[in-house]
């Protein structure tokens, strides 16, 4: 019987949906893709997602979980699986669309990304997500920020 020696959860992050993949790797180096579902992008949905996943992963395991760095989309749930301790990892869009090209994907929806998200996390070697400084979190990078600041100047 394959053993399971890594465990991958793909995630397409939207602002209103979270649509994930879980996929695994087995001693044999073989991918499966075997679970889908959606969950909505809000605290709730979070707990949900991590609860699911326990639910189809072997107990013990630590599930790497995937996800494109979409705007600000994706935050409230990397702070939430960071929480919980989780295994994270944040890739930059353009590393997963020009992974997408090399597979056999003609139509790109919610779905087939995070299948694509998944197999990317599965074949590579991720760096782990860090937190930023919480002077990061609270900076106001809104447009027109930077100029209304100078503009107040002394002079």
């Amino acid at each position: 019987m394959k053993k399971v020696i890594r465990y991958v959860v793909g995630i397409d992050v939207a602002k209103d949906e979270l649509v994930v993949c879980l996929g695994r790797m087995h001693d044999d180096w073989t991918l499966d893709l075997y679970m889908e579902k959606k969950f909505a992008n809000r605290e709730s949905g979070h707990k949900a997602l991590v609860k699911w996943v326990k639910k189809w992963t072997e107990p013990g395991s630590t599930p790497h979980y995937v996800m494109e760095a979409t705007g600000v989309y994706y935050e409230s749930l990397a702070y939430f699986l960071d929480e919980q301790g989780c295994q994270l990892s944040v890739v930059l869009p353009n590393k997963i669309a020009n992974y997408v090209k090399t597979l056999e994907v003609k139509t790109i929806t919610d779905a087939t990304a995070s299948r694509a998200i998944t197999q990317f996390g599965l074949e590579r070697k991720l760096d782990l997500w860090k937190r930023p400084k919480d002077v990061f979190k609270n900076y106001d990078n809104s447009p027109g920020k930077e100029t209304r600041s100078w503009r107040k100047g002394p002079w």
